[in-house]
């Protein structure tokens, strides 16, 4: 068999052939990484951005009243998490999670459970010294040490948003959709799945499980860009100010 025909697929990237598939192996077939063109508005979709989030679609990040701007000074996990900093120390307690739960729908007992696990889990890596913190605190300056694996890879492992491993999500496990479904969050966990890392198994699990919930579409389509939304935090408040208006009428 000639090398042409095992190559199902050639991109042309000015005179270097980049192959992304092969038929002699099924899943490189299955699963086609995210490549965009000269005329996309994202470049360099490989290099991490600190403190921005940006996908094809939206290339500038999140611009609703000035996100990307306010929070430069924060990398795009900070960023995740600042939502739930409600007193911006840079250090969240059980009860800041808790909170921040809460005021996003998930209930007591949900809200209960996502803060024993998050605080249980990724508390002491991020501690500034050799001793658990007692109260089980979060410190942020650290909070790149919590990156488990099995995940999709869009944080790197200084808290940096990666636009190729977000537009991979899309472009491996939904046919390049916009949106994802169970079924492809079904896919995707199997998928990225490493050997031997019953954290990172069991911490992808919780974190789309409760971006499921969260989001909770109606026709069961999660849209891309509240995901992504989800990445920098930006969403966090949306719905909570969704949720309190609701509240007062």
């Amino acid at each position: 068999m000639s090398e042409p025909t095992r190559h199902s697929e050639h991109l042309a990237d000015g005179e270097e052939m980049i192959i992304r598939s092969i038929r002699d192996v099924p899943v490189t077939e299955e699963r086609k990484p995210y490549i965009g063109t000269k005329d996309s508005k994202l470049q360099h979709a490989g290099t991490g951005r600190a403190n921005l989030a940006p996908s094809a679609d939206t290339p500038n990040g999140t611009t609703h009243n000035d996100w990307a701007k306010k929070h430069s000074h924060q990398t795009v996990l900070q960023q995740h998490c600042a939502f739930f900093d409600r007193s911006s120390t840079g250090i969240l307690s059980p009860l800041d999670t808790y909170i921040g739960f809460y005021r996003l729908g998930f209930g007591i007992l949900l809200s209960i459970l996502s803060m024993l696990i998050i605080h249980g889990n990724f508390s002491y890596p991020t501690c500034p010294t050799w001793l658990p913190d007692p109260f089980f605190r979060i410190y942020l300056k650290n909070v790149h040490k919590d990156k488990h694996g099995s995940d999709s890879g869009t944080y790197d492992h200084e808290g940096r948003f990666l636009p190729q491993k977000f537009e991979d999500i899309f472009s491996k496990y939904a046919e390049g959709r916009d949106y994802l479904t169970l079924e492809d969050v079904k896919k995707l966990l199997s998928g990225q799945r490493c050997l031997i890392d019953p954290v990172g198994w069991g911490g992808a699990m919780f974190e789309w499980t409760a971006t499921y919930i969260l989001l909770w579409p109606e026709d069961g389509r999660m849209m891309k860009e509240d995901i992504r939304g989800i990445y920098d935090g930006s969403v966090f408040y949306t719905i909570a100010a969704r949720r309190e208006m609701k509240k007062n009428k």
